[in-house]
C-alpha cells in the first residue's frame, strides 16, 4: 500500500512537471522568435524581410518647391476640333483672326506638329514638376478645344510667372532648318512692355534648346500679329523647335528619344531664366 502511494505521488510530480514546462514554452515562444538573429550568410537577407531598399521605396520623395508656376503651352489641337471661329487679336484691336490651327505636318515623317508639340510639353512638365515648379498646362490631349486668347488668359489666371508656348515650324524651302524664337516688339501696343523679359526668356531657352539638340539657332524674331503674346500679362515666347519641312530636323524630332534631349534643352534654358532673375 505504502508503494503504491508512492508510485501515485511520482506520478503527479512527474504531470505537473510537464504542465509547467509546456507553459514555459508557450509563454517564451513569441519573444524567442522576436530575437531571433537575421542570418548574414553570403551577405544575403533572410526571405520574407523588408530590406532597406525596399522601405525606401515606400516612402514618397519630398519634392520641395521653388514657389515659381511655369506656363506650358503644346501648340494647337488636333485638326478633328474645329477652331475657325474667329477672336480678338488683341485686346480692343478689332482685328479679328481664326481661334487655331491644327499647325503644319512632319513633310518626312507625317508627324502632327499638335502631336509633337504635345510629347514633348509632356516632357517638359515632367521634368520642371521634379525640380519643385509648379505647372499649368494649356492642354495635356489633343482634343481640348482651347483658342490662342484662352490659353493666354489662362496662364494670366493661374498667376504664372512665365509662359512658354512650344512649337514647330514649316517652310516652303525643304532646305529651311534650326531652332528660333518668337516675341512681340518693343513697340507693340497692347505688351510692348514685356518685351525686356520675354527675350531674356526667349535667350535662355533657346541658347540652351540649341545646345541640347544641336539645332542651328537662328536667334529671337520679333513678330505682333501672335494672338497668343498679343493677351500674356507675363513674360512669353514661342519656341518654334525645329522645321518639320526640313528632313534633318523633321526625322530628329520625332524621335522619342532625341524628343527628351528637346524638353532637357528647354527645361535647362529655364533653370537659366529663373537663376539670373
Amino acid at each position: 500500500m505504502k508503494k503504491k502511494r508512492i508510485y501515485v505521488t511520482m506520478t503527479l510530480i512527474l504531470l505537473v512537471a510537464v504542465g509547467v514546462a509546456a507553459a514555459v514554452y508557450i509563454l517564451k515562444s513569441p519573444f524567442e522568435a522576436k530575437k531571433s538573429p537575421v542570418s548574414k550568410s553570403a551577405g544575403k537577407d533572410v526571405p520574407g524581410k523588408m530590406t532597406k531598399a525596399d522601405k525606401e521605396k515606400l516612402v514618397p520623395e519630398t519634392i520641395k518647391k521653388k514657389g515659381i508656376t511655369v506656363a506650358v503651352d503644346p501648340g494647337h489641337q488636333g485638326p478633328h476640333v474645329d477652331m475657325s471661329a474667329q477672336e480678338e487679336n488683341a485686346p480692343g484691336s478689332g482685328v479679328m483672326k481664326q481661334k487655331a490651327t491644327s499647325g503644319t505636318t512632319g513633310r518626312y515623317t507625317g508627324l502632327g506638329e499638335y502631336e509633337l508639340n504635345l510629347d514633348v510639353s509632356l516632357k517638359v512638365k515632367e521634368r520642371l514638376e521634379k525640380l519643385g515648379y509648379d505647372v499649368v498646362m494649356a492642354r495635356e490631349d489633343n482634343d481640348t478645344a482651347i483658342s490662342n486668347k484662352e490659353r493666354a488668359q489662362m496662364a494670366n489666371e493661374a498667376g504664372a510667372d512665365v509662359c512658354v508656348r512650344i512649337h514647330a515650324n514649316g517652310s516652303e524651302s525643304p532646305a529651311s532648318e534650326g531652332a528660333l524664337c518668337l516675341v512681340m516688339s518693343q513697340d507693340n501696343p497692347y505688351v510692348g512692355r514685356l518685351y525686356g523679359e520675354s527675350s531674356r526668356l526667349a535667350e535662355a531657352v533657346l541658347s540652351s534648346y540649341c545646345e541640347a539638340t544641336g539645332f542651328s539657332n537662328m536667334g529671337i524674331q520679333a513678330n505682333d500679329t501672335m494672338t497668343g503674346l498679343n493677351w500674356s500679362e507675363i513674360p512669353v515666347m514661342i519656341l518654334e523647335m525645329g522645321f518639320m519641312t526640313n528632313e534633318h530636323d523633321d526625322t530628329m524630332m520625332a524621335d522619342d528619344a532625341f524628343q527628351e534631349k528637346m524638353a532637357d534643352g528647354i527645361v535647362n534654358g529655364l533653370e537659366k531664366y529663373f537663376e539670373q532673375r
